[in-house]
């Protein structure tokens, strides 16, 4: 008898904005189904809202669906992304000085992963439009002016909060913290179109022979329910000549309004509207009048680009320590 796939749906309110950065490097790219290639998976792009540690670091439970295998009578948990590795030897090369990319989109078969790029355009969704930074044409917005078809929980280009990546100088999952996890890149402004492209500092050390552990992270700014995004990679530094490690993390503070109070060297990711584990607090509005919505860029003392301070230097130990001790629980 074959096994009985049924896919149990779970309500996670009004978000509907789901992307992924995709690339053979990442966990899950074949999909959740063991021994199977789905070219049109999308369970890497779920949101993450709510959810215990346990549950939403590196994507271990999809907010949104989980598979249960019925077979002999017994009922089989079938977890998500950080269940199923890449191919061994695939890494996301990051050159110490350069810069990597990446596919941005809601599903693989939307990337030139899948189908020979037939359904792969410039943008996130797999359909034609043209636009600007100011406005995205042959697009559907919601009543409050927000994209949502392609969902990209954003008005235009120009309030996209920002995507980054993390590295933990770890070569295995199990071993990987916020307290070893460096964010050391960030694009400002995405996500936005498909093809994404993020700069690596030039003093990156090199990783262990086994590879280092990369986690792609995303908090939306708005238009929809306030969750975050994270999905693991594995990925090694490539023409390095440093040998300085990076630096501990700390975690990020709200500092919009007065940049001297941003968290200097290196910042952890950040985790937000979670069970536990929290690692940011905001409440109140931005400058912009908008409710406040921790993000990858200046609002949280990210710049763009490679983020140079994150060396564990004389300078760059030296950290402003967050207005509030962080409600970390592990």
């Amino acid at each position: 008898m074959l096994p009985l796939l049924l896919s149990i749906l779970t309500p996670v309110g009004f978000a509907n904005a789901h992307l992924a950065a995709w690339d053979p490097s990442m966990y899950c790219f074949n999909g959740t189904t063991p021994g199977q290639v789905n070219y049109n998976t999308n369970d890497a792009v779920n949101p993450l809202w709510n959810l215990a540690q346990s549950d939403y670091w590196f994507h271990h439970v999809n907010n949104a669906r989980f598979t249960v295998i019925l077979c002999g009578g017994f009922l089989l948990m079938v977890w998500q992304c950080d269940q199923f590795p890449p191919a061994p030897g695939d890494f996301l090369e990051l050159p110490a000085g350069g810069s990597f990319t990446v596919q941005i989109a809601g599903n693989r078969g939307a990337t030139t992963f899948s189908f020979n790029g037939e359904y792969a355009t410039e943008w996130t969704d797999g359909q034609n439009h043209t636009g600007s930074t100011d406005t995205l044409t042959q697009a559907t917005y919601s009543s409050e002016g927000c994209i949502v078809d392609p969902n990209i929980h954003t008005q235009n280009e120009t309030m996209a909060s920002g995507t980054a990546f993390a590295i933990s100088y770890n070569s295995e999952l199990s071993q990987v913290t916020l307290d070893n996890l460096v964010v050391f890149t960030v694009r400002q402004n995405t996500p936005w179109q498909r093809v994404t492209s993020y700069d690596v500092p030039a003093a990156m050390p090199a990783c262990p022979s086994g590879g280092c552990i990369c986690a792609w992270v995303w908090i939306p700014n708005g238009c929809g329910e306030p969750n975050i995004y994270m999905e693991g990679f594995k990925c090694m530094v490539t023409n390095a000549t440093s040998t300085t490690p990076v630096g501990t993390p700390q975690a990020p503070v709200w500092c919009e309004s007065d940049q001297s109070q941003c968290v200097q060297g290196p910042k952890q990711i950040m985790i937000w509207n979670q069970l536990e584990g929290n690692n940011i607090e905001v409440s109140g509005n931005d400058l912009s009048g908008m409710p406040k919505s921790p993000a990858y860029n200046s609002k949280c003392g990210f710049q763009n680009g490679a983020q140079n301070d994150i060396f564990a230097t004389s300078t760059s130990s030296k950290r402003m320590l967050p207005r509030h001790k962080p409600a970390i629980v592990f």
